[in-house]
Parts: C-alpha cells; sequence; structure tokens
C-alpha cells in the first residue's frame, strides 16, 4: 500500500473543513485560501479547490463577491453564508469527536 496515496486521501477528506474554516474569519480570495493551506502544510492545487468551492457555493454554504484589483482582473471573494456557518460547526463537532475517538485508539497504553 502507498502511504502518499492514503495521505492524499486523509488531506482530501478534511479540504472542505479546512477551507470553509480559512474562510470564516474573513472573505477570502482563491490564492489567500491556497496560501493558508500551504502555511499549514496542506498543499493543495487549484485544480482541487476551485470546484470544491464551486460545489460549496451551489449548496449555499458559500456566497462570492467580485472584488476590482489594481494588478489584473477582478477578483472573486467567497464568504460564508449563514447555512455555511451551521455546516461548519457541525464539521468542528465532527471533527472533535472523531479526533478524540483516534486519539484513544491509538495511544500507547
Amino acid at each position: 500500500m502507498n502511504i502518499e496515496n492514503t495521505k492524499a486521501q486523509m488531506r482530501k477528506g478534511v479540504l472542505e473543513y479546512c477551507i470553509l474554516s480559512v474562510i470564516k474569519g474573513n472573505d477570502a480570495y482563491t490564492s489567500d485560501i491556497l496560501g493558508k493551506l500551504k502555511e499549514a502544510k496542506l498543499v493543495v492545487v487549484e485544480g482541487t479547490v476551485y470546484p470544491l468551492l464551486t460545489r460549496l457555493k451551489n449548496t449555499g454554504f458559500l456566497s462570492y463577491r467580485w472584488e476590482e484589483s489594481t494588478s489584473g482582473p477582478p477578483r472573486k471573494y467567497y464568504a460564508l453564508t449563514d447555512k455555511g456557518t451551521l455546516f461548519l460547526n457541525e464539521l468542528e463537532a465532527s471533527w472533535s469527536e472523531l479526533t478524540e475517538a483516534v486519539k484513544l485508539l491509538t495511544q500507547t497504553k
């Protein structure tokens, strides 16, 4: 079994939660989101993030607005909707339960 494939699957599983968490504090442009993920050592390519942002927008968890840029074309900034905030709260609770369960199972005694 390839460890890199397993690690990629684990990252993919938490990516939605991480992206919503990044946007939670402030509206974010895609490069801002990618930068935050990279800072956290969760390296993801644009081709993975764009479809996920679109899906989150289509489900009503995100909204977006266009903002003029001084260095190029207008930028699309994403924001959490009320529905997205509720979903993020549920993800936070689920993540907490999951990490506690994993901790219990993997702690050495």
